[in-house]
């Protein structure tokens, strides 16, 4: 069983991040992943469970970036995924059936503390300008000393 640093350093690799120490975005990617990855290791899930369970991750996020889903949108979304796991799942959602309805509540619930809590700061991540970012800095550095 790989520590965290393992973990890491091999999705990493995966994901393809080569300069963790200078772009913050891969390193909080990287740390969502691994976090998640961790998280799933608790939960003793199953090989096939732990690929189910990173997709989504990844899906959530996808569906951030490149959909501009709001987090209503994301938890709705959330919910009709994880609702199609439970007993009276259709023929369709064969591929999501892996969990039973105690795991997808813990996921569900997972995803509220992790994505969900955090989501204004995931949505800045992937839609503000560096120039916003350097121009916000700038104009609070050029404030008057307040205690003159």
């Amino acid at each position: 069983m790989e520590d965290i640093d393992g973990v890491q350093e091999k999705l990493r690799i995966f994901l393809n991040f080569k300069n963790l120490e200078t772009c913050l975005k891969d390193a909080i990617l990287l740390d969502y992943y691994v976090s998640g990855f961790l998280w799933a290791r608790g939960m003793d899930f199953s090989i096939i469970q732990y690929s189910k369970f990173m997709t989504l991750l990844a899906m959530s996020l996808q569906n951030l970036k490149t959909l501009h889903m709001s987090l209503e949108e994301s938890i709705k979304w959330l919910g009709e995924v994880m609702a199609e796991i439970g007993p009276t799942h259709s023929q369709k959602s064969e591929d999501w059936n892996i969990f039973d309805v105690k795991q997808a509540n813990a996921i569900i619930d997972y995803l509220k503390i992790s994505l969900f809590q955090h989501y204004k700061l995931y949505e800045f991540m992937f839609y503000s300008a560096r120039e916003e970012i350097v121009i916000g800095t700038e104009s609070f550095l050029g404030c008057p000393d307040m205690h003159a």
